[in-house]
């Protein structure tokens, strides 16, 4: 039998039991979240940008979680470019 009756009451208790959640960890859970989608890609780097600041990661690891997220169309793109 489940004593939680949402997901949030869970977080929730589980957060209370074990301290407050660690900032740039959940930045980089945001960010390997992330998806271009069918958004302009302006609007998909504002995002990224934002979420990219706060994770800690840098150099190629973020640019190996940009390339993920972009869209396969594009990325195909940049890679063929010189």
């Amino acid at each position: 039998m489940l004593e939680y009756k949402t997901v949030g009451e869970f977080l929730a208790n589980i957060r209370k039991k074990f301290g407050g959640e660690n900032e740039e960890s959940v930045k980089v859970a945001e960010l390997k979240r992330l998806e271009q989608g069918s958004r302009m890609m302006k609007e998909f780097l504002q995002e990224f940008r934002r979420v990219a600041k706060e994770s800690g990661y840098e150099r190629k690891p973020l640019i190996e979680e940009f390339k993920r997220e972009i869209s396969a169309t594009i990325c195909w793109r940049l890679m063929e470019s010189e």
